[in-house]
C-alpha cells in the first residue's frame, strides 16, 4: 500500500468507480465523494494528500471547491478533471493553485503520472521536515543495502567500546559521516569530535597540528598552540587520510597512541589524554607498508576494528533516499522550493555509476537545485559528461512481444472509443459489447497493471 491518500470528487458515479478502481489497484488509498460539499466535510475529518475533482458538477463546481480547499488545506494538492470543451477552465484553475488537470477520455497513464509527481513531492517535503526535526539527519545512515546494513551493525557495536577503528573506502563514500555516526552513538557523544585531514599538512606542520607547540619552538611560533590531541580530550579524534602521514610523524603518532600521552613541540612535559581514535583512508595500507611509506606497527595500532564502506555504485538501493536527502538539504539552505524532478531525470540519476561516490552525487544535486528556476529539477542542468553517458547507455530500441503489441492496440482502441463517447463508460461498454465491470477491468489492466505493477 502506497502511503498516499486520494479523494475523488465527481457527481457521476461511473467516473468515481473508474478512478477508484484504477488508483486502488496500484496501491493508493482512495476515498470518493459525489459533491463539493461532501468533499469539504470529508476533508474536515480525514487528512488527504490530493483531491481529484471534476470541474463541472451540480451545486458547488470544481473551481469553487478548489478555492475553498486552497483557503483551508495548504498541504492538499488538487488535480482538475475536464472534458475537451473545458480546457480553458482547467488552465484557469491551475493559475488559482491547482496542481494539474486531466482530460476525460485520455489515457489514465497521464493522470497517474501527475499523481506520481505528487507522491515524489510529498517524499521531498517529508525529508525536509525530517531534516529540521531529527538531530541525526546529517549522518544519513539509513540503508536498504545488505552489505552496508551489516557494516552499520558492526559500527554500532564498536561505538560502545574505546577500540581504535579504521574506515576504508573510495574517496567520497562518506568515511567522515560514518566516523561522526560512531562518535554520536558512543558514550563520548557529548564531548568533542575533532577531524584532521592529514593530507592537507606538510610534515612539520602536521606534527604541530596534532600535538601543538610551545612559544619559540620554531621560527614563527610566537605563542603556545594547543594541538588536536588536546582538543579531542574525552572525545574522538578523527584522522582522515591517515595513509598520507609522513614516516617521521607516524613514529610520534604511534607513541602517542600506545601511551595515550604526547609532548608539545618544544616541550618534554608529557600530556595525558583520554581519546578515541578513528582513522580513515582510501589507500591500500598493506601496499603502502610494502612500499616502505607506512609503518606496519602503526597499522596494527589503528585497525583494531576495520570497516570497509562500499562505493555508491554498489548501493543502488539507497540512491532514492540520498537524492531526496540532498534535494531537501539544498532547498532548505538556498530557501528554494523544489516540487519534483523532470520525467526521466530520476532514471538517469539512478543508472549513473558515480565514480566520485556520494560527494559527486551531492555536488550534482546541488547544481540541479541552484540552476532550477521553476521548482523542478531538469535533465538539461546535469553536467555535460553525465548527460553524454546517459545518452550512450540509452537503448536504441526496445523489442516488444506480440502479446504486448496486441494489448497496446486494444488499449488504444478502448481509449479512442471512450474519447468518442465523451468518457461515458456505460456507452463505451455497450459499443464494445462488454459489461461495465469488464470494461473497468480492461481500464485497470491496460492503464495500470502492465506499466505500473512494479511501482
Amino acid at each position: 500500500m502506497i502511503d498516499f491518500k486520494i479523494l475523488v470528487v465527481d457527481d457521476e458515479e461511473e467516473y468515481t468507480d473508474a478512478y477508484s478502481l484504477i488508483l486502488s489497484n496500484i496501491g493508493y488509498t482512495v476515498l470518493v465523494s459525489s459533491s463539493g460539499e461532501e468533499c469539504l466535510k470529508l476533508l474536515e475529518a480525514v487528512n488527504v494528500d490530493a483531491v481529484i475533482t471534476d470541474i463541472k458538477m451540480a451545486g458547488m463546481d470544481g473551481l469553487e471547491l478548489l478555492q475553498k480547499i486552497k483557503e483551508s488545506y495548504d498541504l492538499c494538492e488538487v488535480i482538475m478533471v475536464t472534458g475537451y470543451g473545458s480546457i480553458k477552465s482547467a488552465i484557469q484553475a491551475m493559475k488559482q493553485g491547482a496542481f494539474g488537470y486531466f482530460i476525460k477520455g485520455e489515457s489514465p497513464d497521464l493522470l497517474l503520472l501527475e499523481i506520481e509527481k505528487l507522491v515524489k513531492m510529498k517524499k521531498l517535503k517529508e525529508m525536509a521536515l525530517k531534516m529540521k526535526t531529527s538531530p541525526c539527519a546529517e549522518y544519513m545512515i539509513h540503508t536498504k543495502n545488505k552489505s552496508f546494513s551489516n557494516l552499520l551493525h558492526i559500527a554500532q557495536k564498536a561505538s560502545q567500546s574505546d577500540s581504535n577503528i579504521l574506515i576504508l573506502g573510495e574517496s567520497g563514500t562518506g568515511k567522515e559521516v560514518l566516523a561522526k555516526f560512531i562518535h554520536h552513538e558512543s558514550q563520548r557523544a557529548g564531548n568533542p569530535f575533532i577531524p584532521v585531514n592529514c593530507q592537507m599538512f606538510s610534515d612539520g606542520v602536521l606534527e604541530s597540528e596534532l600535538f601543538g607547540h610551545e612559544k619559540g619552538a620554531f621560527t614563527g611560533a610566537i605563542e603556545r598552540r594547543i594541538g588536536r590531541f588536546e582538543e579531542a580530550d574525552s572525545g574522538t579524534l578523527f584522522l582522515d587520510e591517515v595513509g598520507e602521514i609522513p614516516l617521521s610523524t607516524q613514529a610520534k603518532l604511534l607513541r602517542a597512541l600506545e601511551n595515550r600521552s604526547f609532548e608539545r613541540l618544544g616541550s618534554n612535559k608529557p600530556i595525558h589524554v583520554n581519546i578515541r581514535i578513528i582513522s580513515a583512508t582510501n589507500r591500500i595500507l598493506e601496499d603502502a607498508i610494502k612500499s616502505g611509506i607506512f609503518r606496519e606497527d602503526l597499522l596494527y595500532r589503528i585497525n583494531t576494528i576495520t570497516l570497509h564502506i562500499p562505493p555508491l555504485r554498489e548501493r543502488k538501493e539507497d540512491l532514492d533516499a540520498f537524492i531526496g536527502f540532498f534535494v531537501a538539504k539544498f532547498q532548505m539552505e538556498m530557501k528554494k522550493e523544489i516540487n519534483g524532478l523532470e520525467d526521466g531525470l530520476s532514471e538517469i540519476l539512478i543508472n549513473y555509476d558515480y565514480p566520485g561516490n556520494i560527494r559527486e552525487l551531492r555536488n550534482i544535486i546541488e547544481r540541479l537545485v541552484v540552476l532550477s528556476d521553476d521548482k523542478t529539477l531538469h535533465k538539461k542542468h546535469l553536467p555535460d559528461s553525465m548527460r553524454e553517458t546517459s545518452s550512450i547507455n540509452t537503448p536504441i530500441a526496445t523489442v516488444k512481444s506480440l502479446k504486448e503489441i496486441r494489448e497496446e492496440a486494444e488499449a488504444a482502441y478502448i481509449t479512442s472509443i471512450l474519447k468518442d463517447c465523451g468518457g461515458n463508460v456505460s456507452k463505451t461498454a455497450k459499443l464494445l459489447d462488454l459489461s461495465r465491470r469488464q470494461l473497468f477491468n480492461k481500464i485497470s489492466d491496460y492503464g495500470i497493471k502492465n506499466q505500473y505493477s512494479n511501482k
